[in-house]
């Protein structure tokens, strides 16, 4: 269901100067907004958590090593061979 509010000038600039890509509705921008006040799942809370452990046992990579697997990869993929 679509309903319509108003919202003053000013309101409706302060919306505007928060859009983050050309096209963004004001809905997109009002979502964002509220995602900062709202609640992390437990889906979220545990893989941050697992993220985190993950970092405490230096399960990381540099982005030196990522750009490295990334252009393996994608050679590999460009001779044809499916497999990284």
């Amino acid at each position: 269901m679509v309903t319509t509010i108003q919202v003053s000038e000013e309101l409706k600039e302060v919306l505007n100067g928060r859009k983050l890509m050309p096209g963004e509705t004001y809905e997109d921008v009002i979502w964002g907004i509220l995602e900062d006040t709202m609640e992390l799942s437990d889906e979220t809370k545990k893989h941050i958590a697992e993220a985190e452990e993950d970092i405490k046992a230096g399960r990381t990579y540099s982005l030196e090593e990522v750009k490295r697997r990334i252009d393996v990869r994608s050679r590999i993929h460009r001779k044809g061979n499916k497999k990284p």
